[in-house]
């Protein structure tokens, strides 16, 4: 495959987790009162979603590392299109949660893959500038979700919503079978071995630039899910905003994150992925001070709240392509495993994370305000210390 159709693939594969819980966003307030169910309910076919999306990749890791990426992605999108599918029918909110879990467990097939195969083919400072591209892909597509979602809600109902999801995964799927060529070079036999899976993990385990880079994505998607969790009822029920609307918001929150990411790979040219993460880091922090200092002078209109979090997907658009990348560059021949584990352990965070919010929810923008600028903190003590201490990559 060439340069260009690599890209393509990853933006597909990376952009299949937006099309999952961004598209449907718009659609919470919805779905909660269609089912007579509480927020908290609500909120769990986010969190069921997200911990079945972390467990699922450590399968799909050693899996895709001893057959190839491309079976495990076939597997693993008809999966995920047949369980988008089963959302559309569901007749109960118990039912929903079920399938949400099950389209999770299949979204970390087609994720996990586009993060190994980054280190099949590249060398680790050449697949952060690439993981960088399918990231921008990513955030194209998420630019235009949010605002498809609300205006399907709003037109259609939250179902079609859910249908749009299936739709895109049959277009994923097709390019899949014409397109995709295998990038796995040398298959592991031994992979599943469990004797050979203790092994590796505690290589991968014991390895500090890996929980470096692993670190800094998880606690970069913690502000990102915090502002998946709690903003379409922030936006939606606190401030009075109408979903398309809301679907606007969040569409032009992508457009900073794919700015981030062309900012990133304009830093890579010039610095180390060290000092590029280490400078993304001030916007970061910048951005959840200036949430804080809005809120506290009681200035909670829609774009006081939305203004800061857009200049947070700015510096997520560095963070997140650095550490991902980076997670999986000390490991050229367990590649899928360590990419399943950095997965694993982003959603765990995620989970805990939404486990909190769920509780902190009070139908005010406290939780956003608060929980984002506690995130903004600790990204920028992780890109300030951990990552300018183990975060050297190998050449190679």
């Amino acid at each position: 495959m060439n340069a260009s159709t690599v890209v393509l693939f990853l933006s597909l594969f990376l952009g299949l987790q937006p099309i999952t819980t961004d598209l449907y966003l718009p659609a919470l307030p919805a779905i909660t009162e269609g089912f007579g169910a509480s927020m908290s309910q609500a909120q769990l076919t986010m969190t069921a979603l997200l911990l079945s999306f972390g467990f699922s990749q450590l399968v799909w890791g050693p899996l895709s590392d001893k057959y190839g990426r491309r079976p495990v992605l076939l597997w693993g999108v008809t999966a995920y299109t047949l369980a988008s599918l089963a959302c559309v029918f569901v007749d109960s909110m118990a039912q929903l949660i079920f399938w949400r879990a099950v389209q999770g467990a299949a979204l970390g097939s087609p994720v996990m893959c586009a993060r190994a195969m980054t280190r099949d083919l590249y060398a680790p400072f050449e697949g952060t500038r690439a993981m960088s591209k399918g990231l921008t892909g990513l955030g194209i597509i998420a630019f235009l979700i949010p605002a498809l979602g609300g205006w399907l809600t709003d037109v259609a109902g939250w179902r079609s919503a859910m249908a749009a999801s299936s739709v895109f995964g049959c277009l994923c799927l097709a390019f899949i079978a014409m397109r995709f060529k295998e990038t796995l070079q040398q298959r592991n036999p031994h992979a599943l071995n469990p004797r050979t899976l203790l092994a590796t993990w505690s290589l991968i385990l014991r390895h500090p630039t890996f929980w470096t880079y692993s670190v800094l994505v998880a606690t970069a998607y913690g502000g990102l899910f915090t502002i998946l969790f709690t903003s379409s009822f922030v936006f939606i029920k606190a401030l009075g905003v109408s979903k398309t609307r809301y679907g606007i918001i969040m569409a032009l929150s992508s457009l900073f994150y794919v700015a981030g990411t062309f900012w990133c790979r304009w830093l890579l040219a010039r610095y180390s992925v060290q000092r590029s993460v280490w400078i993304g880091a001030f916007v970061t922090l910048a951005s959840g001070v200036l949430m804080v200092v809005l809120h506290l002078v009681q200035i909670d209109s829609p774009w006081a709240v939305a203004l800061p979090f857009y200049f947070f997907m700015f510096g997520h658009g560095v963070h997140q392509p650095c550490g991902q990348a980076g997670s999986s560059g000390p490991f050229p021949q367990a590649a899928g495993m360590a990419a399943a584990l950095a997965g694993f352990f982003m959603m765990v965070v995620a989970f805990i994370n939404g486990a909190w919010l769920g509780w902190v929810m009070d139908g005010s923008v406290r939780p956003l305000v608060y929980g984002l600028a506690g995130w903004s903190v600790v990204i920028a003590l992780v890109a300030w210390t951990l990552v300018q201490r183990y975060g050297q990559q190998s050449p190679h």
